[in-house]
């Protein structure tokens, strides 16, 4: 069935059988194969829903419009549903209509719009992605050369960036930085020196403001001239990986031109960071000549030290200075960011752990600034509690290495079609996950409740790093001035 595939598109099916696990499916649905090809084919969609944001939402929907079931092992070989088996055989009516000899993700997005009454077609026509337009466009891309190379520059983009999105862990919640980011947007929408650089010690938020652009864009609530944009981050290391390309730093050029995007450059700014490949004498005539515009983030010394050697870049660069948050904010972000750190480590903060955080980070910890050295503070004593209280019996994590292996071994089986094989691991997962099963009551190891982390295990992280003892900290605390929570 799946010999005309080729190797992306299978790989969108596969994933599309794991969404469906993972929503406790029994069927592959239209839906699961639309979020197999975000996954697999980050170009092609991104090409026609307009930025990575646009996709993220679209995951967002299908999560808040489907009921989660529990889930069903990757085992169990889940089929088709009647819409699904109708986009994978319109797939192959698409490629043969191209005069293609295989079936690849473009065919599969365009299986999904023709069957048009189907879930995935409905959120794809919701934002503005119709069957005959993209018919259109990759029947032109087939024989345009224009087309073609605009495809190639997309892709080689994606090689040196990615999305800019907001998600946990990564990003803090934007609170009190709402000054912050209506001044990046003025900034951004300035006719000339219209690249903000945000200016501040590690740790005060500067790329949380950023996530904050990015998350209203996302919304539509910004003013019409960002309307659409995406924001990419420019990772330099990889931008090192290709500069050995013929006529890289062209195709460098062509390739960020490619997409309305905003890039964020988080070392630009900083001293010696890619300073071997002249990226920014890569970036100046794009910025000088108003084909891009970038973000970037630096200390104050850092920023003056750039300045000094790349004068240039103080011409095209506004300054936006981030102060550190008070201790007031950086309770209210530890109180936005604790659930996620909780369910990572199976802890609950204490509301006065949170406070301490904060007060030992604010008066006993040097470099960093607030908000960020307390999130560091409470990852860490959830971290050394999780563990502690956490630690799994040497039988259980061999066995759970062992299941993790027959996993990788079946679903290579199935990438490979060998279906004998795949049933043989298959059974060898549901004699292993009884296994684990038996040993988990053994040992109750779910009867367990999530371990508080309270004031002392606060105390013991700043300790460790300040290398001072409780009883100094403490005093230290005292001293500073600042009021006790």
């Amino acid at each position: 069935m799946f010999e005309r595939f080729t190797e992306k598109a299978r790989r969108v099916i596969f994933f599309a059988r794991y969404e469906a696990s993972q929503f406790g499916s029994p069927y592959i649905e239209t839906e699961h194969l639309l979020l197999g090809l975000l996954r697999e084919d980050k170009v092609l969609t991104n090409r026609f829903l307009g930025s990575p944001e646009m996709s993220e939402a679209v995951r967002k929907e299908i999560e808040q419009q489907t009921k989660v079931r529990e889930k069903i092992t990757t085992s169990v070989d889940l089929p088709l549903s009647n819409e699904g088996k109708r986009v994978l055989a319109y797939s192959a009516e698409e490629a043969e209509r191209l005069n293609h000899k295989h079936i690849g993700t473009e065919h599969l997005l365009l299986g999904l719009l023709r069957e048009g009454e189907c879930f995935a077609a409905s959120l794809l026509h919701a934002r503005g992605v119709h069957l005959e337009p993209v018919r259109g466009q990759l029947s032109q891309s087939s024989h345009d050369p224009i087309s073609s190379e605009r495809y190639k520059q997309q892709s080689l983009l994606t090689h040196f960036s990615s999305g800019l999105i907001p998600a946990v862990g990564q990003l803090q919640p934007l609170v009190g930085r709402e000054d912050e980011l209506e001044r990046l947007i003025s900034i951004l929408c300035r006719f000339s020196k219209n690249n903000p650089v945000l200016v501040g010690r590690p740790g005060v938020g500067k790329k949380t403001i950023v996530g904050g652009l990015t998350q209203r864009i996302a919304d539509g609530t910004v003013p019409s001239v960002l309307a659409g944009k995406s924001v990419r981050t420019l990772d330099l290391s990889r931008v090192a990986a290709i500069h050995q390309l013929p006529a890289w730093p062209s195709s460098f050029q062509k390739a960020l031109t490619a997409e309305d995007a905003i890039f964020f450059v988080d070392e630009l700014h900083t001293p010696g960071s890619g300073s071997c490949l002249h990226v920014d004498e890569l970036l100046k005539p794009l910025l000088v000549s108003g084909k891009i515009q970038c973000i970037s983030t630096a200390t104050a010394d850092g920023y003056s030290k750039s300045i000094e050697s790349h004068s240039w870049l103080e011409r095209y660069f506004q300054v936006l200075e981030v102060a550190p948050a008070s201790d007031a904010d950086a309770i209210k972000v530890l109180l936005a960011v604790k659930d996620d750190y909780e369910k990572f480590h199976g802890v609950v903060y204490t509301d006065d752990a949170l406070a301490y955080a904060v007060a030992y980070a604010s008066s006993c910890i040097r470099g960093n600034e607030l908000p960020g050295k307390a999130v560091d503070v409470i990852d860490e004593a959830g971290a050394c509690v999780g563990l502690h209280h956490r630690k799994l019996p040497e039988e259980v994590v061999e066995l759970q290495i062992r299941i993790k292996f027959i996993v990788h071994r079946m679903e290579g089986a199935i990438a490979n079609h060998e279906l004998e094989k795949a049933r043989f691991y298959s059974d060898e997962e549901r004699k292993e996950r009884e296994h684990l099963r038996l040993l988990r009551e053994k040992y109750k190891l779910d009867e367990t409740s999530p371990i508080p982390v309270i004031r002392e295990h606060i105390e013991n992280v700043v300790a460790r790093w300040t290398g001072a003892s409780v009883a100094t900290i403490r005093q230290a605390l005292a001293n500073s001035k600042k009021p006790r929570p």
